[in-house]
């Protein structure tokens, strides 16, 4: 007896399955609909969007956008909820050279597949007095009829997920759910600023912006007037991309990327790779734990992005990435260097870098450099301490290159030394009637990292120790030890096994000067070797950091008047002296103005 035949294991889905399962794909959250049809509304050419939320106890009950654009005929509006029925690309090819922000047909046939959707439309300019109204309910036309209409399209969405109750379980709470659509609307603002937009939730308006030339207005609307002293404009027209907008100060840096806003080919999107080549620009203007605050807009051959990488198209692929990134890496980090960087009072962000003792270290004497700084007040430098800054700022002071194309006009002003203050603070005034504190260690500490940058990288000289160094450490450290014993010699440093997890250490980099104290070798070791050592830059970068930090003159050295003026002078010679390495600012600026301000004369 034959045995039965095996029942059939693959089938073909129904409509609605399929509508739901593309639902699932392009409609994640409540954001992913009004991201949807707002973009539908920029692509038929409206001149002001209105969205309204509305919510309940706990989650959103129904989105409506509104728009004055182009509108549809009854014909159009019937069609626009057929899956993959799209009036934005013809063929194949098309998705090549698209620049409309939808192109997925699915989108309003999945929206509709998941929630019931009121459309109500006319054509502009078409003269008709009624416009259409569809009513679709799970995907199903419920209803079909005219309707009195203003120009323009209407999209009401209520009950979201009402027949997919999975989906509908793992929705976040009210207020995650609108942080999601703000952040939505405010990419889409920037991205658009020629088009006015309102935002309301219960009726009340969260966002109103304007139609605007200037993208400045739009930022200012959305984030306050107070951050825009603190943005630096940015304009480069590269091969590859043309980068506009604004990238903020390093005095405006934030704990998170939140304020990284970039569209390309004005399509709001997110890109680590973009977000990264931005905060590259920085380089050591800021810290690593720190990101600034952007509002740019890209504009890249449309053959070189691809859109279609996510159903939601918030993500983006790029051809040619390194080439775009590297260009946009330039083009931020050559408008920051052609801008005052020096912060003004209070802007300035804190962050005490690996090697650096806190300003709030004890220590009880100060007859050479110490741990930590002084207590606030006015100390006379000592001879042994005169002696040591003395050493330090000469192989600061000493040519790394005779060529004379280095000489570049200074990004500072004329500054004159007045005074020092608690062994910490420089006080110097500019030819403007400026009043400049100037934190010595971090100024000393960006000149001596510039000293050892340009100097060759393949043979960065070494001076031999009298008497090697042993250190000793633990397993741990020994195994991060010998996997930098490469980078380290590179950067000058002669080290090698001494049995166990001991190290000699047979020579240093000249740039440390002659060594007399050895803990500042165990101090770079450690540095190197510590949890927090672990940064997103080279071996090489981490290492010429460190010796720059633990090189420079300390906080807590008492310095007397020329030796202000000669870490002054010698930092008006830098490339980049408005941080150091780490990203910390070497100096802070009153103004007149400001001072007159603090003591009533205004």
């Amino acid at each position: 007896m034959n045995p039965p035949a095996p029942a059939h294991r693959i089938h073909i889905l129904d409509p609605a399955t399929i509508n739901q399962i593309a639902a699932g794909e392009v409609v994640e959250r409540p954001a992913s609909v009004v991201k949807e049809l707002v973009e539908n509304a920029i692509d038929a050419g409206a001149g002001l969007i209105t969205i309204e939320i509305t919510a309940g106890k706990d989650a959103i009950t129904a989105i409506r956008v509104t728009d004055n654009g182009c509108g549809m005929s009854p014909e159009d509006a019937r069609l626009a909820f057929v899956p993959h029925a799209t009036s934005k690309i013809k063929t194949i090819g098309d998705l090549h050279t698209i620049r409309t922000l939808g192109f997925r047909g699915e989108a309003l046939a999945t929206i509709a597949a998941v929630a019931k959707v009121t459309l109500i439309t006319k054509p502009k300019g078409s003269g008709a007095v009624a416009g259409t109204r569809i009513q679709i309910e799970g995907g199903k036309v419920t209803g079909t009829s005219g309707t009195g209409a203003p120009d323009g399209t209407s999209v009401l969405v209520e009950d979201l997920f009402y027949n997919t109750p999975v989906r509908k379980k793992f929705q976040k709470s009210r207020n995650t759910e609108l942080a999601h659509i703000h952040d939505i609307i405010e990419g889409i603002c920037l991205a658009h600023t020629d088009i006015a937009f309102r935002l309301s939730y219960n009726g009340t308006e969260q966002i109103i912006t304007d139609r605007t030339s200037r993208p400045l207005d739009t930022i200012a609307r959305l984030f306050g007037s107070s951050i825009i002293p603190d943005l630096v404009p940015l304009d480069a027209v590269l091969p590859l991309v043309t980068v506009k907008g604004y990238v903020s100060c390093p005095s405006l840096a934030r704990k998170d990327r939140a304020r990284l806003y970039v569209s390309v080919n004005h399509r709001f999107v997110t890109s680590p790779l973009i977000n990264d080549a931005i905060k590259a620009g920085y380089g050591t203007l800021l810290a690593r734990e720190r990101f600034p605050v952007a509002f740019l807009h890209l504009t890249i051959d449309t053959t070189l992005v691809d859109v279609n990488v996510h159903p939601t198209k918030k993500k983006i692929r790029l051809s040619r990435e390194k080439d775009i990134a590297e260009m946009i890496k330039k083009s931020v980090r050559d408008a920051l260097l052609s801008h005052d960087l020096i912060p003004a009072a209070g802007a300035a962000p804190v962050v005490h870098p690996p090697g650096e003792e806190k300003p709030t270290a004890a220590v009880k004497t100060y007859t050479r450099e110490s741990a930590g700084p002084p207590p606030a007040g006015v100390y006379e430098s000592t001879h042994a301490g005169t002696l040591l800054t003395d050493q330090r700022l000469r192989q600061t002071e000493l040519p790394v290159s005779s060529d004379l194309t280095c000489l570049v006009p200074s990004l500072l002003p004329e500054i004159n030394v007045i005074g020092e203050f608690s062994g910490i603070y420089i006080l110097a005034r500019t030819a403007g009637d400026d009043l400049l504190l100037i934190d010595q260690h971090a100024a000393h500490e960006r000149i001596l990292y510039e000293q050892v940058t340009a100097q060759s990288r393949e043979n960065r000289p070494s001076q031999e120790l009298i008497s090697p160094f042993v250190l000793n450490r633990t397993p741990k450290e020994a195994a991060v030890i010998r996997d930098l014993l490469p980078a380290l010699a590179s950067e000058g440093f002669i080290i090698e096994g001494f049995g166990g997890n001991s190290f000699l250490v047979r020579a240093v980099p000249v740039v440390l000067g002659r060594i007399e104290d050895t803990t500042i070798i165990d101090g770079i070791i450690s540095d190197l070797t510590s949890e927090e050592a672990s940064v997103s830059v080279s071996d090489r970068e981490r290492i010429t950091r460190i010796v720059a930090c633990r090189g420079a003159v300390k906080a807590g050295t008492v310095c007397t008047r020329e030796q202000c003026q000669r870490i002054v002078d010698q930092l008006r010679r830098a490339k980049n002296p408005f941080t150091c390495p780490h990203g910390r600012p070497t100096m802070i600026r009153f103004t007149r103005k400001e001072l007159d301000t603090m003591f009533k004369r205004i």
